[in-house]
């Protein structure tokens, strides 16, 4: 997993689609990037959870884990996200095998976020066995196709204070840090810093 941006239905044309589809990701042929479904629901749940745990799990209390997974990435949760059209979800597979997904959303901002039409990088999640082979860069290319379909020109996204190789990663991806946001695993309330960046126009 990259970091904690702590990021159904069709596209809206067919021709927004084909865009998002159609973008080069690797020179491996097996390696795709593609939106989500409706019955990409239950994997992509258990991923999700799986991927956030293993990452975050070490530094909370098992209780506090267990209700944030429960609250954010079931089945239902995950169903009624993909569904709703102020969302993209990215599904990158490498065979049959789901590498990482994103997710980018249409939400108010922070008010440290003053560029033109933000878009919100809600999730954005590399699994470890594919970390460092240049699938996250992807990844991001395609985070910023989405932002496209949905309006932004602005890409925001919030990442933990004590995740270094994640805001080491955004920073590399053009983001700036901008502000602080509060971020709660259960009850426990963190820290998280809100970092900004301009959509990038994909082709």
């Amino acid at each position: 997993m990259i970091g904690r941006p702590r990021s159904h239905s069709s596209f809206r044309s067919p021709t927004r689609a084909a865009r998002l589809s159609t973008l080069v990701f690797a020179a491996h042929d097996s390696v795709r990037v593609r939106r989500a479904q409706l019955v990409d629901a239950a994997p992509l749940a258990s991923f999700a959870a799986r991927t956030f745990e293993e990452t975050f799990g070490p530094d909370n209390r098992p209780e506090h884990m267990a209700a944030h997974l429960e609250a954010s990435y079931g089945v239902r949760q995950q169903a009624r996200e993909l569904a709703d059209p102020s969302y993209i979800t990215i599904l990158l597979e490498v065979g049959v095998d789901l590498a990482g997904y994103a997710q980018v959303r249409q939400r108010t901002p922070p008010p440290c976020i003053v560029g033109p039409a933000p878009i919100e990088l809600h999730r954005f999640y590399v699994d470890r066995p594919w970390q460092g082979r240049g699938l996250s860069q992807q990844l991001m290319s395609a985070v910023h196709a989405a932002a496209m379909e949905l309006g932004g020109r602005t890409l925001w996204l919030s990442v933990w204070e004590r995740n270094p190789r994640a805001r080491a990663f955004y920073a590399k991806s053009g983001f700036t840090d901008v502000g602080t946001a509060d971020f709660f695993v259960g009850p426990d309330r963190q820290t998280d810093r809100i970092l900004t960046a301009p959509v990038l126009h994909v082709r």
